[in-house]
């Protein structure tokens, strides 16, 4: 399966408002594993939430953001990766000025 950035088509998301997000790979391809694509506007934050049994890892791809770790806060930036284990408490800001651009995926897949 190959699939070039460009062609993902986003929508806004079903949750956050400034947030939109972009389908690569969902549960119905593959039940283990879910690859999104998220756009975050300047200043948007998508708050502290959890998933109980999902492994949580965002790969930064541009802008500046906030991460929420289990009351930690940790700059972001382009190329920086977070782990985030099931049930850990977390949240995503974007604090720079231009979209903040991240591969989410999601082990077992969420979507």
């Amino acid at each position: 399966m190959k699939i070039n950035l460009k062609e993902v088509e986003f929508k806004d998301h079903p949750k956050y408002p400034g947030v939109r997000i972009g389908f690569i790979v969902t549960k119905e391809r593959h039940p283990e594993l879910s690859i999104t694509l998220l756009e975050i506007e300047p200043e948007i934050e998508i708050p502290i939430h959890h998933h109980p049994r999902e492994v949580d890892t965002i790969f930064v791809l541009s802008g500046e953001g906030l991460a929420f770790i289990d009351g930690k806060e940790i700059s972001l930036k382009a190329e920086d990766v977070l782990v985030i284990p099931p049930g850990v408490k977390h949240g995503l800001k974007n604090s720079g000025k231009d979209l903040l651009r991240c591969f989410i995926v999601h082990t077992p897949a969420l979507w």
